[in-house]
């Protein structure tokens, strides 16, 4: 029989309010659970100081759950410049957590990670919660922006074993 290392994949869904978070383990084709949860930043506060609390809130995940390698899910372009600039901004922080710890970092469309998980590059978020949950038992996942993270790393792990 092979033996077949695990690796633990952080997934990261950034967002300028809530940045998900999701951290499991693969070993082929089998994945588990490790952890989940949401960075927050202050909404009132300016920008800097937002993507300041992003930043840390990320650095001490990486070095709470030591991921092997992390994954994030690319900027979409929102009906609005600004919000999209925005995004951009914290999925930079969220990137340049990754870049300090010296961990890998893979990067995954949003159609590509549903359809990793779903099987629908156009699923909605009711339904990759639907599948957290199968392919994830007993994560109970709460929070939408911590199962899309979630989704993220599973997406890697499906995609880092077939060398994509």
């Amino acid at each position: 029989m092979v033996n077949q290392q695990k690796r633990r994949i952080l997934g990261i869904d950034p967002g300028l309010q809530r940045t998900g978070w999701g951290v499991i383990e693969c070993a082929g084709s089998k994945l588990a659970h490790v952890g989940h949860g949401i960075v927050t930043s202050r909404p009132k506060t300016e920008l800097a100081h937002r993507l300041k609390e992003i930043h840390e809130g990320l650095c001490e995940v990486i070095q709470s759950f030591d991921p092997d390698t992390i994954a994030i899910e690319e900027t979409f372009v929102n009906v609005s410049g600004k919000d999209t600039l925005k995004l951009g901004q914290a999925r930079g922080v969220a990137m340049l957590a990754a870049a300090q710890a010296e961990v890998p970092l893979a990067e995954y469309a949003p159609n590509k990670v549903k359809k990793s998980v779903v099987g629908s590059g156009h699923a909605g978020k009711d339904q990759i919660g639907m599948m957290i949950g199968v392919l994830l038992p007993g994560s109970d996942v709460q929070q939408a922006d911590a199962a899309d993270a979630l989704a993220i790393a599973i997406c890697h792990a499906h995609h880092y074993r077939v060398g994509a």
